[in-house]
């Protein structure tokens, strides 16, 4: 083992320069040659008895394996999608709307367990919207009984998702 990593050594020590420059011309960038002759070095360690007993050359065989690392990379990088930035013109991405359906299924289970006077001022408020003075007219009751329905209204409502039920909260 301590002879492996001695060789390693004396092979980046004889070898590393010109490694490096020649991952450096075929990447154009150099951490990435410096990633791939670290790789070379590692597969070198790993084939130390191929080298040792080799009867070709040890500098041949470590620039083929430099340029087969970086036809590897380029090829794993081609096989992917091409990443693309988001721009200020890209639409953002819809969130899923489940929530909201999910939400609007427990308040309408919700209204059904309230009184129908309560139900009947949440539906005009809430629901279409109207306001104080236009539910009283539609209902046909003053104003301040509207409030006081959709104030105990809210309540059982809270009270019946929140596994009260409508009786603890409209007792008053």
């Amino acid at each position: 083992m301590a002879g492996d990593e001695a060789l390693v050594r004396s092979l980046y020590d004889e070898h590393g320069r010109a490694l490096l420059a020649y991952a450096t011309r075929l990447t154009g960038d150099r951490a990435a040659a410096e990633d791939v002759v670290q790789e070379t070095l590692v597969r070198a360690w790993r084939h130390a008895d191929d080298l040792v007993e080799s009867k070709g050359s040890v500098r041949g065989w470590l620039l083929t394996v430099v340029r087969n690392l970086v036809t590897d990379r380029a090829r794993a990088k081609a096989s992917r999608p091409t990443e693309v930035a988001e721009t200020p013109g890209t639409p953002p991405v819809q969130r899923d709307h489940s929530e909201a359906v999910v939400d609007t299924m427990v308040v309408l289970a919700a209204l059904d367990q309230v009184s129908p006077e309560h139900r009947d001022v949440l539906v005009e408020i809430y629901y279409r919207g109207r306001s104080v003075a236009e539910t009283a007219t539609v209902l046909g009751v003053p104003p301040g009984t509207v409030k006081s329905r959709s104030y105990y209204a809210l309540r059982a409502l809270r009270g019946v998702i929140g596994g009260k039920g409508p009786e603890a909260e409209v007792a008053r």
